[in-house]
């Protein structure tokens, strides 16, 4: 009997090891709610996974077929009903706005989000300038923001990307 436990005891835990591995590692999540006067909402997830951070998520009540900047910014706060509560861009290395994956660009310059024929942006990319629960670049209790406008990668410091449609606080999960 003693012997079965401890086997079963073995595997169980050879099984929580093997999801853990299976999921990532440490993740985040956040929760977009409307702005004052608007109705874009959605989620975002973040799992850090070795040196880059897999995001993924779904955000709704966007101008069909429109891009839309997407930005991680400073403060973790939505309490000003338009979204300007966030601050700007995060951007612990002090580096120039731009294009995320290309070139110079602030750690917060994630991908424009892309709405479908019903206004709904389905997104999945992965970022090496992020990370989720440790170092300078750690995203966990910074602002998420969706833009109503692209951004167009050049002017500084914000992508001239428009008023705040949605706001949410990056969370540990």
């Amino acid at each position: 009997m003693m012997r079965t436990l401890s086997t079963l005891t073995l595997a169980s835990t050879l099984a929580l090891a093997g999801c853990s591995t299976l999921s990532g590692g440490p993740s985040a999540s956040a929760q977009l709610q409307p702005t004052r006067g608007n109705t874009t909402s959605g989620e975002a997830r973040f799992v850090q996974r070795g040196d880059k951070v897999m995001v993924s998520g779904e955000v709704r009540g966007l101008k069909p077929g429109a891009e839309h900047g997407f930005h991680v910014h400073d403060k973790g706060d939505c309490s000003s009903g338009d979204g300007m509560s966030t601050g700007g861009h995060f951007n612990p290395g002090s580096r120039k706005h731009g294009a995320h994956g290309g070139g110079e660009h602030h750690a917060g310059d994630l991908p424009s989000l892309k709405a479908d024929a019903n206004g709904v942006a389905r997104f999945s990319f992965e970022s090496r300038t992020i990370a989720v629960g440790s170092g300078s670049n750690d995203i966990v209790g910074r602002g998420l923001i969706v833009h109503r406008d692209p951004d167009d990668y050049t002017t500084q410091p914000t992508g001239n990307a428009g008023p705040r449609l949605a706001c949410a606080v990056i969370a540990r999960q």
